[in-house]
């Protein structure tokens, strides 16, 4: 198992890669996290997604994501909610007062707790995310490689570090963006108006997709 594994475990992370740096509204969360909350909530936000991602790699090992997949109703349900919920969030943004860097270290534990939220039912309610685990985990899956349970939780793991990775990648990023624009009112409402039409575009996007 293993030496499979090792073999096309380049080729696993170079497809997660291709996906991870694909824009969708997980990017533009943290993105926009890290922009107008810091680091630390930025992080959090990853941490949700991560969360999000290892329960869509255990669905896919136990084969509950081929019957969401199957069933229209259970598909569609969960389809619009989360497209119901990125509108949600970019209204939000559209509608904050500020987008300044917080002052007041009293709120990380608040601001933390809410990133960790976003990020996990952005990714958990998004049916694609649960379509790719399942359409690209068994891919790399062999059962003459010995038990399959294994190699989905070695796959698994790389997934989700994979994308936490990024993730904070995309925090660096976006700290920079927030520094870029701080300051300047007329470049920060720039920057709201972008991330929460993009989070609202999204949504509209999966709910006719």
């Amino acid at each position: 198992m293993w030496d499979l594994l090792i073999n096309q475990g380049p080729l696993f992370v170079t497809a997660l890669a291709v996906v991870y740096l694909v824009p969708g509204p997980d990017m533009i969360l943290v993105l926009q996290t890290a922009a107008t909350r810091g680091r630390a909530a930025a992080l959090s936000v990853a941490g949700g997604l991560a969360l999000a991602r290892g329960l869509h790699v255990a669905l896919s090992a136990i084969g509950l994501a081929a019957l969401i997949q199957a069933s229209d109703i259970a598909y569609e349900a969960v389809r619009y909610a989360g497209a119901a919920y990125l509108v949600l969030l970019g209204v939000r943004l559209l509608r904050a007062p500020s987008l300044g860097l917080p002052t007041n270290t009293g709120d990380a534990p608040a601001m933390a707790g809410a990133g960790f939220r976003a990020g996990l039912l952005t990714n958990l309610m998004n049916p694609k995310a649960l379509l790719f685990c399942s359409v690209l985990l068994p891919q790399f899956v062999h059962p003459e490689a010995g038990p399959t349970a294994p190699q989905f939780a070695v796959l698994g793991a790389l997934l989700v570090a994979t994308g936490f990775l990024f993730d904070a990648v995309f925090a660096s990023l976006g700290l920079r963006i927030g520094a870029f624009v701080s300051g300047h009112r007329l470049a920060e409402r720039l920057q709201q108006w972008l991330f929460g039409s993009l989070l609202i575009a999204f949504g509209v996007r999966l709910a006719w997709a």
